[in-house]
Parts: structure tokens; C-alpha cells; sequence
């Protein structure tokens, strides 16, 4: 590795003093097709490829120098134009493609030694790429770098969108730099001047990177000394600082002493109130187990009462079930007695307008017969008037027949009038008959009406019974609902002193070091109690308040906020 290492740094100067000689002989811009040219981008290419490590990925194993070339634009600002450039060509699909074109455009810049200048000085970022024996991390890298300063009389005109750049095969063509001493000698007096002012260029090009190095230096020199002088003035302060810390340890240690000596006679106070409050704590452990027993006879008393009550709920839900069965079935019977009310109403309609037409009818009938009646009195009259009249006649013709046949005449004439006067009352008696057979239909029809109306009357006797049965019922059910109602605000008392027997859980002393509410540590004069209702430790101040709870037989000790709910929830049941 160090002799391939030597060999290409050899070629690289070959390649860079016959690059510079033959451009300057030529006297004009370089293209991509000039040999030299390419002779000098295949040798430096393997100059950076010389220890480059190889990574492996899942595919294949890459190993291209367009890394370490890709971090120019992180040391060098100005860079960034040619990397973004090399990496957004159409063409290039490759790392290696984008690395070449990468070294035309900056060889077009006249900033190719700047640039590795600038890397070279940054190795330790080279570290990840390279191997520790390569080229690039070496002295002769930075050699090259410098050599490469020459190259900035050279001005190229590189064409990099046509030329493809990921298949090039680069192989140095060494019969540039094998030439016959006897052709050399015979040009050496022709190229003499040539080379000297070459070699002046070179020199003033270099003497420039020299004092622009120079100046950088000198900044470097005074930003040094600066911070040189302000480390002097901070090791000074830490100095005073790290004398004032001894004095505050001291006193720290004075003052860890006393401390140590408080804790102690405290840790003994302590003690003694430990001492008393297990004492309290048996007393009340005590009285709480006897609490419990009541209590439990208590709850069992109250699971007995609350087993009564679902099962008189049960029945209350039966009964009122049944309840809203009938009331349907009533509303179902009203609902049907109404029709049937409704239809005897037009029926009693249309038969009082028969009765009135009746009346009406009867009325005139009467009339009319009580005319026939007069009429027949008057023609019962007048024939009891013929009747006399004709036993007068007839008398008279006994007495006067044998001597006087004459009044036969008149005789005959009153006959006539007999007969058609009874005719007259034939017909008056048919007439009459008739009459009396209208008046004996409307008498049945009569009847008939007044059948109707005694139905009628007892159609609406039996509403208002209906009615009476239906207002009872309602308000049964009004009462009903009643008990509901407060049979569920038992059974919700019941259920609150069930959550109050069961769900809140009595904490223990050993697990409260401050109080709930106040959050304010406990102590001798701090002392611990219990609410009875939600089973939390607060202090006194805390929980001064007394309620009767459904669990106990007398008032007990609540906490501030078990007490204002229970004030309101007592509120809003009553």
C-alpha cells in the first residue's frame, strides 16, 4: 500500500507539471478532449480512491469517493453550487458520475485546490471514508493540495451534459511522461523561456496561497492570544471562587454539626410522640371494631328492609302494570260507549223530528175528526129530524091514503135525501176510521219514542257511572304513583347508606401524613380524625362539622365537603 501510495503521488506530479507545461504552450482554453486533461482527472481519481473503505449494504458492496467530496459543501460555502449541480444532473446516475463531474466544474472554478485544501485540513471527518495508510490521509495529500494551486493558470471549458460519466473506465496512459532524451535535448532551448515564465506564474500563484495562508495565521495567532488572556482571567476567578467554597464548606460543617445534634433530640421527641399516638391509635382501633359490629348488625338490618321493599316493589310494578291494562281496556270501553252515544244521539234527533211531525200530524187528525164528529152530530141531527119528520109523513099517509094518493110525490123526493144522507155518513165513518187508525199508529209510534228516550236516559246513567269508575281509577293511580315515588326515594336512601357501608373505604392512620384538604402535615398538635361518611383523615379544623348519617344512630363527625353534599342532597330531596 505505501509503495502504490508513492507511485501515484509521483504520477500526480508528472501529471500536474505536464498539464501545466503543455497548456501554457498551447496558449489557449482547455476542452474535455485534451489528453493531459484527462490523463490529469484519471490520476487524481485514483489518488482519492487510494484506501477508500468499502461499504456494504443487503444489494452489493459501493465504494465511490463522491462522500468525502460531498462534504466540501459543509466546510466551503461557496461549493454548494457545483454539489447541487452534480447531484441534480439528468445523466448521472451513479455516485462515481457525480464525483467527476463534480472535479470538471470545480477545476472550472479555479477553486479545486481550495477545496481539497479545506478537506485536507478537516481529517478527522475523512476518518469515516478512508483507511488509516491512505493517500488522502497522509502528508502527500496535503502535498498534492498544494501542487494542485497551479492549476489555476489553466482556464478549461469542460462540456459534462453529453460525456458519459458513470461508464468511463479510467486507465493512466503512461507514454505522456516516456519520452527520448535525444528529442528532449533538442527541444529544451525552444520550450526554455516558455517554462520560465511558467514557472514564474507558478511562483506568483503560490507566493499569493502563501500570504493569504499567512494572514489567516495571523488571525488564528491574535484569537488565540485573546482567548489566552480570558482563560487567564477565568482560572484567576475560579481560584477566588475555589477559596470562597473552602470557607463555605467550613461553615457548612459547622452548621451539618448542629443540625446532626437538632435531629437527634428530635428524633427523641419524636419517639415519645410515637410512643403516645400507638397508644391513641389501640384506643380508637378499639372503638372502631366495636363501631364495625353495630354498624354491621345495621347493614344486615338494612338488607332485610331493602329485600321487603324490592319485593313490595315488585308487587307496586305488578299492580301498576295491571292498572295501565285496565286503564287501557277502560279507555278502549269509553272510547266505544262514546260512539254508541254518539249514534243514539242522531238516532234520539231523528225521532224527535218524527215526533214532532207526528204531534203536528196527530193535531190536525184531531181537528179534522173533532169537524167530522161536529158534522155528524149535525147530520145525526138532521136525521133524527127526517126520521120525525117521516113518522109525521108516515102517519099522516095512513090516515090520509085511502082518500089522498098525491103526497107520495113528495115522499119519494125525501127518500132520495135519506139515502145520499146516509151514503154522506157511510163515507164520513170510513173517514173516521181511517182517522182512528192513523191516530192508534201514532200512539205506538208515540210509545216507541218514549221506549227510546227511558233507553236513552239509562245510556247516560251508565256514562256517568263510567264516568265516577273512571275519575276513582285515576286518582287510585295518582296515589299509586305516589307510593312509587316515595318507595323509590327509600330505596335510594337505602342504596346511599349501601355505598356508604360499602364502597368508602376506612383509611388507615399509618397511610395519611398530611390532610386532604389543607394539605398541612400532621403532628402532636395536629391530630388525626376520621369522616364518617367517605372514611379520609383530616385535621380539626377541618372537619368541626356534625351530621346524622343513616348508618349511625347519632350526629358524628363529617369533613367540610361531605358536608356541604349532604346538606344540598338533604335540600333537594325535601
Amino acid at each position: 500500500m505505501a509503495v502504490e501510495r508513492s507511485n501515484l503521488f509521483s504520477m500526480m506530479k508528472l501529471s500536474i507539471k505536464g498539464l501545466i507545461q503543455s497548456s501554457l504552450s498551447l496558449g489557449r482554453t482547455l476542452d474535455s478532449d485534451y489528453p493531459p486533461l484527462q490523463q490529469f482527472f484519471v490520476v487524481l481519481e485514483q489518488c482519492l480512491k487510494h484506501g477508500l473503505k468499502v461499504k456494504k449494504s443487503f444489494i452489493n458492496q459501493n465504494k465511490s469517493i463522491w462522500g468525502p467530496l460531498e462534504l466540501v459543501q459543509k466546510l466551503c460555502p461557496d461549493s454548494t453550487d457545483i454539489t447541487t449541480s452534480a447531484r441534480d444532473l439528468p445523466g448521472i446516475k451513479t455516485g462515481l458520475g457525480r464525483a467527476r463531474a463534480w472535479l470538471h466544474l470545480a477545476l472550472m472554478q479555479k477553486k479545486l485546490s481550495d477545496y481539497l485544501k479545506a478537506l485536507l485540513d478537516h481529517k478527522y471527518l475523512l476518518v469515516e471514508f478512508y483507511d488509516p495508510g491512505a493517500l488522502m490521509m497522509g502528508e502527500e495529500g496535503t502535498v498534492i493540495g498544494g501542487m494542485l494551486v497551479g492549476l489555476n493558470v489553466i482556464d478549461a471549458n469542460l462540456c459534462i451534459k453529453g460525456e458519459d460519466l458513470d461508464s468511463q473506465v479510467g486507465v493512466i496512459d503512461f507514454s505522456l511522461y516516456l519520452k527520448d532524451p535525444m528529442t528532449t535535448e533538442t527541444t529544451k532551448d525552444d520550450t526554455k523561456m516558455t517554462a520560465i515564465l511558467d514557472q514564474k506564474h507558478y511562483i506568483e500563484e503560490l507566493n499569493r496561497h502563501l500570504s493569504c495562508s499567512v494572514s489567516d495565521l495571523q488571525a488564528k495567532m491574535d484569537s488565540i492570544e485573546k482567548t489566552n488572556g480570558k482563560l487567564i482571567e477565568e482560572l484567576t476567578a475560579a481560584t477566588d471562587r475555589i477559596n470562597s467554597l473552602r470557607e463555605e464548606q467550613e461553615t457548612l460543617r459547622h452548621e451539618n454539626e448542629t443540625i446532626v445534634q437538632s435531629n437527634q433530640k428530635k428524633e427523641e421527641v419524636t419517639l415519645e410522640d410515637s410512643a403516645v399516638e400507638l397508644e391513641t391509635y389501640r384506643q380508637t382501633r378499639q372503638g372502631l371494631d366495636e363501631m364495625y359490629s353495630v354498624v354491621w348488625k345495621q347493614y344486615q338490618e338494612e338488607k332485610r328492609i331493602r329485600q321487603e321493599l324490592e319485593r313490595e316493589l315488585e308487587l307496586q310494578i305488578g299492580l301498576k302494570q295491571e292498572m295501565e291494562m285496565a286503564m287501557r281496556l277502560l279507555e278502549k270501553d269509553t272510547h266505544e260507549k262514546q260512539d254508541t252515544l254518539q249514534a243514539l244521539r242522531q238516532q234520539l234527533d231523528q225521532v224527535k223530528t218524527l215526533n214532532l211531525q207526528m204531534f203536528h200530524k196527530t193535531q190536525d187528525c184531531e181537528r179534522e175528526a173533532q169537524r167530522k164528529q161536529e158534522e155528524e152530530g149535525q147530520l145525526e141531527e138532521k136525521i133524527n129530524q127526517m126520521k120525525t119528520t117521516i113518522k109525521e109523513m108516515e102517519q099522516r099517509c095512513v090516515c090520509t091514503g085511502r082518500c089522498d094518493p098525491l103526497p107520495y110525490l113528495p115522499r119519494l123526493g125525501l127518500e132520495s135525501d135519506l139515502c145520499s144522507e146516509k151514503e154522506q155518513r157511510q163515507a164520513i165513518q170510513r173517514a173516521l176510521q181511517r182517522e182512528q187508525d192513523n191516530s192508534t199508529e201514532l200512539r205506538t209510534q208515540l210509545q216507541q219514542i218514549q221506549g227510546l228516550h227511558t233507553e236513552l236516559q239509562d245510556v247516560r246513567q251508565e256514562k256517568q257511572q263510567l264516568q265516577q269508575t273512571c275519575q276513582e281509577q285515576e286518582t287510585a293511580l295518582q296515589e299509586m304513583g305516589l307510593h312509587l315515588s316515595q318507595s323509590k326515594l327509600k330505596m335510594e336512601d337505602f342504596k346511599e347508606v349501601n355505598k356508604a357501608l360499602k364502597g368508602q373505604a376506612w383509611l388507615k392512620d399509618d397511610e395519611a401524613t398530611q390532610c386532604k384538604q389543607c394539605q398541612k402535615e400532621f403532628s402532636i398538635a395536629r391530630r388525626k380524625h376520621h369522616c364518617r361518611n367517605c372514611g379520609d383523615i383530616y385535621c380539626n379544623s377541618c372537619s368541626t362539622n356534625e351530621l346524622a348519617l343513616p348508618s349511625y344512630p347519632r350526629p358524628v363527625r363529617v369533613c367540610d365537603i361531605c358536608h356541604s353534599l349532604l346538606l344540598q342532597r338533604s335540600i333537594s330531596s325535601s
